[in-house]
């Protein structure tokens, strides 16, 4: 499992190694972040973490539940989270981890809540929601979290958006992800006569037409040229509608299928082109193009976009890293997916969720709370964001306008233009993969064919969903 790379180190590192972790294989390695101070500038804009002295929540040990551990560091490559530093230092907090797998994780914690052993908590993802919370795994945040509060009012949308229901927040969100993003090698773009994509949209011209035009002259299946290689190129289109297939009416807290949305039916009819003329690589029948990350093929010229979640580029740890893949990243640049010409005019996005659930009977909710705060402070925290863009630019070899652009779609998503791709549905998945699967599962059909196929079954396990919902107590009529 590849860990994300978190770019805050600064030129001067204390190393010390940690002894004592209790037999463990993997030794962390404790690294002293000695940043500028940046609690005056906040504290102007009315942003504070708690007193020291009297926070409820300092002095606990926290236990992780999770299939891995991005609190500690087990090289020198792999870089302290400031959040967890902060709490660490300023607070006498601690965290442990409490390893399992991915496809056991949910069966671990029930057995453990069985047995009256409940961790404290564990990451935050929009597959958790709301199926872990029927389930009774998680619990809501409202008593130790205050959305109203300058630390985190610009999470508020994005939580009673998404992740709440009867007018409960059910996770602590730290911040917001892009996930669907659009790299490119601008030497291709150039050798083929093609416009660049980031100027077209500063120009507010950057349309899925003018993007069919570019693909269907790059793409040549017989020469081994696809115009998108990635894993989110279907959910991507159909995201950047500004809408999807089954959506969370945070009014009433239910779900509902939104298939009769014409927006949704213009997003498939693009990608029906895409699939007739084979315009995406075919991962599941060739994985000649992968090289490990979405964009194989790049560098080389047979790949015009790698189409994927924004931390593809986060993993890469290093220029030579993202040079393999996608070329020299002087050539390289992002793009926000385009935007739907008979729309709104509006880009959209879908994000996911950085953050945490608190386990149901966590022993320390405060600490879970606190530690949320701590890593809150420092995602909004000036000196930590003009350190990861120097960081960018050393070590990774961005270029300006990639960081700018890179703002511009963290902005997007940030913003209301953005909407949540639940992944956990229940029975609701395999419907929406039959109708949104292009190029991906094989299966075929018009957008129409596909609705007649799946619609009354998508409808009824959606009222299915709410039921349970309803009959787990989590959510309540708010009219």
């Amino acid at each position: 499992m590849k860990k994300r790379f978190l770019a805050i180190a600064l030129a001067t590192l204390l190393i010390v190694a940690l002894v004592g972790c209790g037999g463990r294989k993997r030794q962390p390695i404790q690294l002293t972040l000695p940043t500028e101070d940046a609690v005056a500038i906040l504290a102007a804009a009315g942003i504070k973490l708690p007193d020291a002295a009297t926070a409820p929540g300092a002095g606990t040990t926290l236990e992780y539940f999770y299939y891995y551990d991005d609190f500690h560091n087990y090289s020198e490559n792999e870089v302290l989270q400031t959040g967890y530093w902060t709490f660490q230092q300023m607070y006498n907090g601690n965290v442990e981890w409490h390893e399992t797998t991915w496809e056991t994780l949910n069966t671990d914690l029930a057995n453990l809540l069985l047995s009256n052993d409940a961790p404290d908590f564990t990451r935050a993802w929009e597959s958790a929601f709301p199926q872990s919370f029927i389930k009774k795994l998680y619990q809501p945040v409202d008593d130790y979290i205050d959305y109203d509060d300058p630390l985190w009012e610009g999470m508020k949308y994005f939580s009673e958006t998404f992740f709440s229901l009867g007018g409960h927040n059910y996770m602590f969100l730290t911040d917001v992800q892009n996930n669907s993003c659009m790299l490119y090698n601008r030497r291709v773009f150039e050798d083929y006569g093609f416009e660049d994509p980031a100027e077209l949209y500063y120009a507010n011209e950057w349309t899925w037409d003018v993007l069919m035009d570019m693909a269907q002259d790059f793409g040549d299946p017989d020469e081994g040229r696809y115009a998108f290689n990635g894993w989110h190129t279907d959910t991507s289109f159909m995201s950047s509608t500004g809408t999807y297939l089954v959506m969370l009416d945070p009014e009433s807290g239910k779900f509902y299928a939104n298939a009769d949305d014409p927006r949704l039916e213009r997003a498939a009819n693009f990608l029906e082109e895409v699939e007739k003329n084979d315009l995406a690589y075919p991962h599941w029948n060739d994985w000649s193009l992968n090289y490990g990350s979405e964009g194989g093929g790049m560098k080389q010229g047979v790949t015009l976009f790698a189409m994927g979640p924004s931390y593809i580029l986060d993993e890469m740890v290093s220029r030579e890293q993202e040079e393999e893949i996608y070329g020299d990243m002087s050539d390289v640049m992002v793009v926000p997916v385009p935007r739907d010409p008979d729309g709104d005019g509006v880009y959209y996005v879908d994000s996911v969720p950085k953050g945490y659930c608190l386990i149901r009977e966590a022993p320390h909710p405060e600490g879970v709370a606190l530690l949320s705060a701590c890593e809150r402070f420092k995602i909004i925290d000036p000196t930590v964001i003009r350190v990861d863009e120097q960081q960018k630019r050393d070590k990774l070899g961005w270029g300006e306008e990639m960081l700018t652009m890179w703002h511009e779609m963290y902005e997007i998503a940030a913003s209301h233009n953005t909407i949540v791709q639940y992944t956990d549905l229940g029975n609701v998945i395999t419907y929406l993969n039959n109708m949104t699967g292009f190029n991906l599962n094989g299966v075929a059909g018009s957008w129409a064919e596909r609705k007649e196929a799946n619609i009354d079954s998508l409808e009824y396990s959606v009222e299915d969903l709410n039921n349970q919902i309803a009959e787990a107590g989590i959510a309540a009529a708010t009219e």
